[in-house]
Order: structure tokens, then sequence, then C-alpha cells
């Protein structure tokens, strides 16, 4: 596959790696930080395994199924924890989270 037939994925890993990052921030300025913690930590790990998957992906890497199928999951795991939360960051990184985990399941699949 090339990085053209990646670019809905490609897409969605970025715009979930800056709804990840704007999460991680808010949940920062929030009142009780320490209830957040496990929010902002997969918020972390969330915006980096979708930055690396972009990187992967756009160099054509052998890796790109394989490191997709671990976006998938830390997707998964971030959406559920900001899916506890009732602020509207929480909501729309959990919504970006989901969508990448498809386009990146559906990805992994095909390049399989």
């Amino acid at each position: 596959m090339t990085s053209e037939q990646f670019q809905s994925c490609i897409q969605a890993c970025q715009e979930c790696a800056v709804e990840c990052s704007q999460c991680m921030d808010a949940c920062l300025s929030e009142d009780n930080v320490k209830m957040m913690a496990e929010c902002i930590r997969l918020d972390r790990d969330c915006a980096n395994i979708c930055f690396t998957a972009v990187e992967f992906m756009s160099s054509n890497s052998q890796f790109s199924a394989q490191i997709c199928e671990v976006c998938a999951t830390i997707c998964d795991a971030c959406a559920a924890e900001c899916e506890k939360h009732e602020a509207d960051h929480c909501k729309r990184c959990a919504e970006a989270c989901r969508r990448c985990a498809e386009e990146c399941r559906s990805m992994a699949s095909m390049a399989a």
C-alpha cells in the first residue's frame, strides 16, 4: 500500500492526536487534576501513538499495520476513559479516538 491509500487513516490519526493534546491540556486546568490523572496519561499516550502511526504510514513503513493495531488499542482505552467524564473536551476526544480506532483497524486489515 502507498501513503495515498492511508490518507483517511492518516487524517483520523492527526485529528485524534490534536484532540488528545487539547484534552490533556484542558484536563490539567480542571479543579480536580488528580481525578483526571488517568485521562491525562492516556491522552498523552494516544497522541504519541497517533503521531507515530502518521509517521509510519507517511513513509510507507512495512510496520504500518502493526503500529495501527496498537494505535487502535490505545485509542479505545483513551476513549473509554474520556467517556467517564462530562467535560466537552473529553467528549470530543472520545469521539476522535473512536473514529481513529476504526480507521486504524480498517487500514491494518487492508494492509495485512
